[in-house]
């Protein structure tokens, strides 16, 4: 058979990072390559429970179809979480999502002409790229230190691309590299959108799991002119499986929202979010959250600390206050995704993601994410080690 796909197809390519972890699947693998919580903090009986209940007690409706936008019990519950974290929102701003992933793709549907500028911070989330191609923008890169994007290199980048469409953020517990935007750049973030009349995708999947420091500020609770869009998620606080997310936004940027998300899949699970919305009514999700925390403290500091113990001295990382993830810098000319094919993974049998994927423009090879969350704490002593010595002492 001869086809012709969409020119978008071009953008749509296999992920480096997913070939390459491919050869980790082994499960004798000690892999700090994947964005996962750790599975043995689900809080398994209670979710079950809250199913059984959703299924014995409101199974007509928890079957069926429902609102595009979701629930409206489990939008209130959203409205009201965020509202107690300062950002002033009604259940009639929140949009149920497959995933916080399915707002990137949104977000990016509603906004962007192949060619419209999409400025990130550099590096970024990958996915947001894998999300946001099929649309062709272009990315424009904005450099980051401990405190976030930098923001005079981000008026930069807006004077040089005035018509820019969407700044794109993860400001708390940033993925790759684990840095939170202090917020005196949070506030200077929403002034500049608001100056260059640019849209703001605040992407937050890691909010919560804040083990270190005072909480911050949304950018969204700044946003004085309907331009900044949130992305939330129960992805890292309950079980990714059951892929609910949520945006805030305004009014009409909601509606239309909504509509790509009716014409994409109609809605998301009635049955998961009644379970979530249940789960947060017989449960206290808060305590929840505090054993998350304390739980990926402990195996942040551990891996830390392993890494400043085995690491050579040229070798440094980010100290991040909550999240999954440390960024690893390692010397100029070194090659991460070299290292680990031919040095981790046969050697030790130990995965990372290598870093040069993630950035959006310039990308460099010196560079790796490494996830603490998912790894029971032996393999994490083991893995760390193993690295450290295979750094030191290539064969």
């Amino acid at each position: 058979m001869s086809t012709t796909f969409a020119t978008r197809m071009t953008r749509v390519q296999p992920s480096a990072i997913r070939e390459l972890l491919r050869l980790g699947d082994d499960p004798s693998v000690i892999s700090f390559g994947g964005g996962y919580p750790d599975a043995a903090l689900f809080p398994y009986e209670e979710l079950c429970a809250a199913a059984q209940t959703s299924l014995i007690e409101e199974g007509a409706i928890s079957l069926q179809y429902t609102s595009s936008n979701g629930i409206p019990k489990l939008r209130q519950q959203i409205a009201t979480r965020m509202q107690a974290q300062g950002t002033p929102c009604s259940a009639d701003d929140v949009l149920i999502l497959h995933g916080g992933q399915q707002g990137i793709d949104l977000v990016g549907k509603l906004y962007l002409n192949p060619g419209d500028v999409v400025i990130t911070e550099n590096p970024t989330f990958l996915g947001a790229m894998i999300a946001l191609n099929p649309c062709e923008p272009r990315y424009v890169g904005v450099a980051m230190d401990e405190d976030g994007m930098d923001m005079n290199a981000l008026e930069q980048a807006l004077k040089a691309n005035p018509t820019a469409k969407i700044i794109y953020t993860v400001p708390d517990f940033h993925n790759p590299t684990g840095v939170t935007m202090s917020l005196e750049r949070r506030k200077q973030l929403v002034a500049l959108a608001n100056q260059y009349n640019v849209i703001i995708l605040e992407d937050t999947p890691y909010r919560e799991i804040r083990f270190a420091g005072e909480p911050l500020p949304t950018i969204k609770s700044f946003d004085t002119e309907g331009r900044v869009i949130y992305l939330g998620t129960f992805s890292k606080i309950l079980a990714p499986g059951l892929r609910i997310g949520w945006t805030v936004a305004g009014p009409e940027i909601t509606r239309q929202l909504g509509l790509l998300k009716l014409a994409a899949d109609t809605q998301c699970s009635t049955l998961n979010m009644k379970v979530i919305s249940l789960f947060m009514e017989q449960n206290d999700i808060e305590a929840h959250i505090a054993l998350l925390r304390d739980n990926y403290r402990r195996k942040c500091n551990l891996m830390l600390t392993t890494m400043a113990e085995t690491f050579p001295d040229n070798v440094t990382w980010t100290t991040p206050l909550g999240g999954l993830f440390t960024w690893v810098t390692f010397p100029q000319g070194f090659d991460s995704a070299d290292f680990m094919r031919h040095q981790l993974l046969p050697h030790a049998k130990v995965a990372y993601v290598p870093g040069e994927p993630f950035f959006a423009e310039n990308p460099q090879p010196n560079y790796a994410r490494v996830n603490f969350s998912s790894q029971p704490d032996s393999r994490i002593l083991q893995g760390v080690r193993a690295m450290g010595e295979l750094l030191k002492h290539p064969r």
